[in-house]
Order: structure tokens, then sequence, then C-alpha cells
């Protein structure tokens, strides 16, 4: 296990009276790529710009390989932030653009000339040293930054929405490139999306976060196998929610029908929320599923059909390689693996924080 780089310890920030992170605490690994998640407004960007030292806490420290660095400016930070607007300056050409932080620093000319030579060869544009940056497209202009950010030699790179500018494809495409360059270099990424599927696709650690909480952090896998809350099923792809009761340890009760599953420790005949992802919903043609339905709805998805089936007064959707057209009489079974219990909310105010987006 990699040792702690960065420790945020109870961070409060708030901007004309209101409160965007609360009580905020969180630790980042050494070499580790970390993903805030969360919509608009959750607090991922303040996080990410209390980090870089572009903002200071109300309360609270960051700490930097053991080290208070809650006051220390942004220039005198190993981490180097790269912006989802690029700035790169229009006025020089890429080379002056790169070598723009390393001749502050005070760096010889030969210095800078095989940074320049690494760090282009490094995001794939070699030779590109006398464009100017409107010659570009933007996802050169984007790897630019990413170059100009890393020659510097930071230990965490701070990504903010990066890739929010680009098109499905190219988007695609710098997500294996930075998968890459995070092997290649060997230096921690943090990094700011809204995008779930970025999220799962790049991240060793995703922090879902929601109203200046956060609500879960873990591996891509357990975030979405294993979501702890209503709000992290509901972000993280799609979900079919359901209020349930738990009759008793690896039985719970679904729209009057039970279901077997492997949670224990609920209690007995208690209200839980149930989650199960579409694709694990089987649909059969016969009477052998636990619950009879009828489809409603039908789209192609390319790599799948996505259906909503009517049963037991819930509209379930439905992922699944096979077609079954509107109208089809089904019955829906799930494999008891593939049923995850959770604790319903004590307070409303909680079940607001959890769900609101």
């Amino acid at each position: 296990m990699n040792k702690i780089l960065i420790d945020l310890q109870h961070i409060s920030k708030s901007y004309d009276g209101q409160l965007i992170l609360d009580d905020l605490s969180l630790y980042i690994r050494e070499n580790e790529f970390l993903t805030l998640l969360g919509p608009s407004g959750c607090g991922k960007t303040t996080t990410l710009r209390i980090l870089g030292g572009f903002e200071t806490p109300e309360q609270g420290k960051v700490m930097f390989e053991g080290e208070d660095i809650t006051k220390v400016p942004p220039y005198k930070r190993q981490v180097n932030t790269v912006f989802q607007k690029y700035a790169l300056f229009p006025h020089m050409n890429i080379k002056e653009n790169i070598a723009f932080g390393l001749k502050i620093k005070g760096k010889t000319q030969n210095y800078i000339d095989d940074k320049i030579k690494y760090s282009l060869k490094l995001v794939n544009l070699d030779g590109y040293e006398n464009r100017m940056p409107d010659s570009l497209s933007g996802g050169q202009q984007q790897r630019i930054a990413i170059a100009r950010a890393i020659v510097n030699e930071p230990k965490v790179l701070l990504l903010d929405e990066p890739l929010g500018a680009l098109d499905l494809k190219l988007r695609q495409d710098m997500q294996y490139e930075l998968i890459r360059l995070k092997k290649e270099l060997g230096i921690t990424f943090v990094y700011v999306t809204h995008d779930q599927e970025e999220a799962l696709t790049m991240s060793d650690t995703i922090v879902v976060m929601n109203q200046g909480y956060i609500q879960q952090v873990g591996p891509p896998e357990k975030i979405y196998n294993e979501p702890e809350n209503a709000f992290v099923a509901d972000f993280i792809g799609d979900s079919n929610i359901i209020r349930s009761t738990m009759v008793r340890d690896e039985l719970v009760n679904i729209l009057g029908v039970e279901f077997k599953c492997v949670d224990v420790g609920f209690g007995t005949n208690k209200p839980v929320d149930v989650v199960i992802r579409p694709e694990d919903v089987i649909l059969k043609e016969d009477e052998s599923g636990k619950m009879k339905g009828v489809v409603s709805h039908l789209i192609f998805k390319g790599v799948h059909y996505e259906m909503e089936v009517q049963a037991n007064g819930f509209e379930w959707l439905v992922h699944s390689t096979k077609c079954f057209p509107v109208g089809t009489v089904v019955s829906i079974d799930v494999d008891p693996f593939n049923i995850q219990i959770m604790n319903k909310p004590e307070f409303e105010d909680e079940e607001a924080l959890k769900i609101d987006g």
C-alpha cells in the first residue's frame, strides 16, 4: 500500500454565506489516480482549488507529506493544475508555452530544451514546438496543457474537468492517454469530473460527493456494485431503487414478493432500500421468474436493449442483449448476489442529503 501523500483534515469552506464544504476529511495516496465525482455544486472543484492553493479553507488543514501547506501559495506547492479551458498563452508558440514555468524557475536553456522534447514525446506531439495554440485541435491543446504541467515535475497533477470541452471519441481517446501518462510518470493524479463513465474508466479510487459531503470512497468496482446509499446508487450508472422490507437475514420482500439475497444484519421485518442494476434483472418468457410483468418501452442501445417493464406497480429498468418487444408478458428474476440492500435514512434531511442532486 502506497504511503499517504495528501491529508485533508476537517476542511470547511463557504461562499457568500453558503456552505460548500462541511468538515471534509480525505487522504490521497502516493501514485494514486483519485477522482472527485459528483453533480454541479457538490464541492469537488472547491476541494481541488484548496489542494492547489487557489482557495484557503475557513477551517481545517491541508497536509502534504506530513507538512501543513494550508497557507502555502500555489507556486510553492509540488502541485500543478490542468484546467478545462487549457489556459494556453495565445501569443506564445507551443515551445514557449511549455517553457514558461521553467523559465520562471531560472532553469538553463539546455535543461528547458530537453524537458520540452521529453514532454512533447510523452503526449505524442513530437515536432509541434513552433506551432501556435490556435492551429491545434481541442485534444491537442489539452495535451499541450498537460505537457506544460508535467515539465515542472510535480508530485501531484490536479485536473479540473480537463476533457469536458472535447467530443465523445476524443474524450475516450484522452482517457486512455491519461491512464498511460499516469503509469509512465508515476505521479499522483487528482481528477475532477461529473462524468460517471470517466470516473469508472480511469480511477484507482473514486470519491462521490454531494452537497459538500463525501458520500462514499472506494475503488470503481465497489462504488458501482456496492453503493452505500441511494444517492450513490442513482448517480453511478442506472439503478432500480425499490422500497422493500428485510424479512430476515438473506431474505427480502420486494414489492410483495420474497427474494433470497446474501445480506445479513439488517434486522427482522425492517424497511430497507434495495438496489438492482438494470443488467442484473433477468427477463424470462415463461412464468419461472418470481414476478410477472409486461414490457412497456423498448430502445436499442447498440450493445444492449433498454426496456421498461411494469411489474407489481413498479417500472423496472432492464438492460438485456435479448429483445423483448413492447407488450410481451415476461417474468422477472434476480440472482441473490445482485440484490444490494441499504439501510433507509433515519431522518428526512438525511434522505434529502443522499437523494437530492
